[in-house]
């Protein structure tokens, strides 16, 4: 994998979040992979994105996906996390997988539903073994900001996981694409991520936010950590 440029897979890309993700590092410069149940469809969206950014990008089922990427993205809700980890997991050894999971139950999802245990997103982590460096990252991000390409995104990122060196990974690909990210903690810290998204939800629904509220960090200097 080139320190520089990883080739990042996206599984779910066609989704709201992860087509907004895709869309920021491809044209940031990343090689993009749009990974979906059908090969075909993944194929449409990552046109689409092409379309928009002139980087290249593919779409494969997400097995392929999973396979071909240097980083793995899950982006996908969390009906569908589990199952799809379990399907591309022989692919996953060895890499940083970012899980982007919120712990969503509807119809109720402007409220804190966590599950047993805390964090979804640690819970991931245990399934898939110490072999794959599971990091929690982008759950408060809005995705109608991340599509959007006329402006930079307002809110910080919070970047937590168990190993380190993934997590300083994941804050660079984060500001690659013009956000400011910190590193939060051990995964089990996702749980408070995953958690402020509900909040979010509920903050943009009373006080009419179009394109998502989001989070900032005070009190320490302007740049990642």
């Amino acid at each position: 994998m080139s320190e520089s440029r990883p080739t990042i897979a996206i599984l779910g890309g066609g989704g709201s979040e992860g087509s907004g993700l895709a869309f920021r590092w491809s044209r940031a410069g990343y090689r993009v992979i749009i990974g979906s149940r059908d090969a075909g469809k993944a194929a449409s969206f990552a046109r689409a994105i092409y379309e928009r950014t002139g980087t290249e990008v593919s779409g494969y089922a997400n097995t392929d996906a999973a396979k071909v990427g240097d980083i793995v993205v899950l982006t996908v809700p969390y009906s569908a996390q589990r199952a799809l980890a379990e399907e591309v997991a022989v692919f996953l050894e060895g890499k940083i997988v970012i899980d982007v999971t919120v712990p969503l139950m509807p119809p109720k999802v402007a409220r804190v539903q966590l599950p047993q245990g805390g964090s979804a997103v640690e819970a991931l982590q245990q399934r898939l073994g110490t072999g794959v460096r599971v990091v929690s990252a982008f759950q408060n991000v809005s995705a109608h900001q991340l599509s959007d390409p006329d402006h930079d995104v307002d809110c910080d990122v919070l970047v937590s996981g168990d190993d380190e060196g993934a997590r300083d990974i994941v804050c660079k690909l984060a500001g690659d694409i013009g956000l400011r990210a910190w590193q939060a903690g051990p995964l089990a810290n996702s749980a408070a991520a995953e958690a402020l998204t509900s909040v979010l939800i509920f903050i943009n629904k009373r006080y009419n936010v179009a394109k998502g509220s989001g989070i900032r960090i005070s009190g320490i200097e302007n740049s990642a950590q």
